[in-house]
């Protein structure tokens, strides 16, 4: 009887943790997404073009649902990148040398998530550390470089006063190896951490990050203003937004993390809540925060005149910069998510601040990603280069 107890169990508790793949009417919180399969307490969806997976649980147990539900296109993608190391001439060891860099030290937490991801991907940690830091390690073998920028409004310049923004995460056409592996994904931690949404390739350092109390954060390069000075024994800056927007649930106490938080090598850091926007510009020994009378616009060079810069910004930096403010003030008391859209499809060749393909510095550059963002209403919309933009309500998602 108890052999038969412990068999009753076990086919009540394994078909758990499998993947099931649902029908495309499940129910969804969003009746936008399309639910295409479950995993424990994760599920996975699509909307439109776009890949959104929703998880639950500790971190270890979002990562293992994670891994599940995302297995073919991690393995596809890390496939893709070990394959140009190995041509590019770069060994394991190095490529593993990147990646322990990079994650050795991040927070418990993310560790447990990229543990959990290894446990269900079929990939072990050091080749899910390798996908978290593929992507940039992929860029240096281009010598290429990022270029983005960030746009926000609010007060006057909004109907309703709320904060409005958006985030252009510029690369080099180099890096449309990694456009299917784009993922909305939304972690919601069982610990009383805030939900917080990345958007990003499978697996990859996130650099586009919300949460669930509203907060924003994302980055621009900023080696032209703040030099190419690194400082060893520095947690990655950008893999430190992760934790803020776990732990962090208002402006100030955002804009006290950030301020307090030492840069490994220079940034513009841009971030924002319902109320109000910053954008720190930062390099290895200080940060200086920018604030805006209800307008705030980043790009690639630092604007305080205090840092006395000896060398005049790149040319496509001041004009994005510039273009981005303009189309703020032509649009001022309408710009809501759907005008700042339009503000963002307006390319940098009809005075915008949008590359598609564009000649840069002897390369293609294409906005690889774009976000807009309603902190208030946790109301979202995303764009690879190429594609539709993708609406999502983010709300229902964190509340799952």
């Amino acid at each position: 009887m108890r052999l038969l107890s412990i068999l009753i169990v076990l086919a009540l508790v394994v078909p758990t943790m499998a993947v099931i793949l649902t029908p495309g009417d499940a129910d969804s919180a969003d009746a936008g997404l399309k639910q295409v399969a479950v995993f424990g307490n994760g599920t996975r969806y699509e909307a439109g073009s776009y890949h959104v997976v929703v998880l639950s649980g500790t971190y270890r147990e979002m990562g293992r649902q994670f891994g599940a539900l995302m297995k073919d296109e991690l393995k596809e993608e890390y496939a893709m990148l070990r394959s140009h190391f190995t041509a590019s001439g770069y060994t394991d060891a190095e490529v593993g040398e990147f990646a322990k860099m990079a994650t050795a030290l991040q927070a418990k937490r993310m560790k447990e998530t990229r543990a959990g991801i290894a446990e269900t991907s079929d990939l072990s940690v050091e080749e899910v550390n390798i996908l978290y830091e593929g992507p940039i390690v992929y860029l240096t073998t281009f010598g290429a470089k990022a270029g983005c920028s960030f746009l926000a409004v609010w007060g006057s310049y909004t109907p309703d006063g709320s904060v409005v923004l958006s985030r252009n995460y510029d690369l080099p056409d180099v890096f449309s190896v990694f456009y299917p592996y784009y993922t909305l994904t939304i972690y919601n931690p069982t610990d009383g951490s805030n939900g917080v949404a990345t958007f990003g390739p499978a697996g990859a350092r996130p650099e586009t990050l919300m949460n669930s109390a509203g907060l924003f954060i994302a980055d621009d390069n900023a080696v032209d203003s703040g030099s190419t000075l690194e400082i060893a024994g520095r947690p990655d800056l950008i893999g430190e937004f992760f934790r803020f927007m776990l732990d962090y649930s208002d402006m100030d106490e955002l804009d006290a993390g950030i301020m307090t938080t030492r840069a490994d090598c220079a940034w513009i850091v841009n971030a924002a809540g319902p109320d109000r926007a910053y954008s720190y510009e930062e390099t290895v020994y200080d940060i200086k925060r920018r604030e805006g009378p209800g307008v705030i616009a980043a790009a690639n060079h630092f604007i305080d005149p205090s840092w006395r810069l000896a060398a005049p910004p790149a040319e496509h930096s001041t004009s994005r910069y510039a273009n981005l403010l303009r189309l703020a003030e032509e649009n001022r008391g309408s710009i809501d998510g759907e005008q700042m859209v339009k503000i963002r499809d307006v390319q940098v060749e009809d005075c915008g601040a949008t590359f598609r393909h564009s000649m840069l510095e002897g390369m293609l550059y294409s906005s690889d990603h774009q976000v807009v963002y309603v902190p208030e209403t946790r109301m979202l919309w995303m764009k690879v280069v190429d594609r539709d933009w993708q609406k999502v309500e983010l709300a229902p998602l964190f509340s799952v």
